[in-house]
């Protein structure tokens, strides 16, 4: 872990690609906190299954009575082969796409969970340091209560990933996102990536240099633990 020595920051974003919930600006303080130097890997949360029986929202049963609370009432149950456990993976198109329309690079896989990534014949065997995927809130926080420590705050988060660095510097001091240190999407998104940074989906941890703060800049998504100064 990293300590992250706290401080007073400018939180949000106000530019084109900011979205609303990020808006307004606004100053926040955080405390200090020790932070994972990167996201939870395969190999870790294996463990962490090993060690309890623990088993995620992606490969449990569906429980219709539970599931039916969530839809409209009269909703009617949909078929069995509806009602299987599974995951959304992404699936890009062979050609441009409206970008409002999620559902034409994700696709619902029964069977998909995080030890099989892709769905069923897909695996994690030898890919111990790529990042965990598939885990919902509810499987993080299980997770992190095992190992004795928390899921950050957005704040923390965000603090944390800044490197030290304030309102509209990234970690390369406000110039465009270097492929050769991040992993991110090169290229037309979603049926184009040119693959810059040597990966087309995520990236084992530690295959870039960290910010300013220890962190090694993978994918926002996939956050690690926190934990408190004792």
């Amino acid at each position: 872990m990293a300590w992250i020595p706290g401080g007073e920051f400018t939180m949000g974003g106000d530019d084109p690609l900011s979205r609303p919930d990020e808006r307004p600006l606004h100053r926040v303080r955080v405390d200090g906190f020790w932070m994972d130097l990167t996201e939870v890997t395969n190999a870790q949360f294996a463990a962490f299954v090993a060690a309890t029986g623990y088993r995620t929202v992606a490969g449990r049963p569906v429980d219709w009575e539970e599931l039916r609370k969530q839809v409209p009432p009269g909703t009617p149950k949909p078929p069995e082969a509806q009602l299987q456990p599974g995951a959304l993976v992404f699936t890009p198109p062979a050609e441009p796409v409206d970008l409002a329309r999620y559902d034409r690079w994700w696709t619902w896989t029964p069977g998909a969970c995080w030890k099989h990534p892709r769905g069923p014949g897909s695996s994690v065997e030898g890919k111990d340091t790529e990042p965990v995927v598939h885990v919902a809130l509810e499987d993080a926080e299980a997770f992190a209560r095992w190992a004795g420590k928390r899921l950050p705050t957005e704040a923390e988060w965000e603090f944390a990933a800044r490197g030290e660095l304030d309102r509209r510097v990234n970690a390369w001091g406000n110039e465009p996102i270097d492929p050769k240190r991040a992993n991110t999407w090169q290229g037309r998104f979603p049926d184009r990536n040119t693959v810059e940074d040597g990966f087309a989906l995520a990236a084992p941890v530690k295959s870039f240099p960290p910010n300013g703060c220890g962190r090694s800049h993978g994918e926002p998504a996939r956050a690690g633990c926190v934990r408190r100064p004792a």
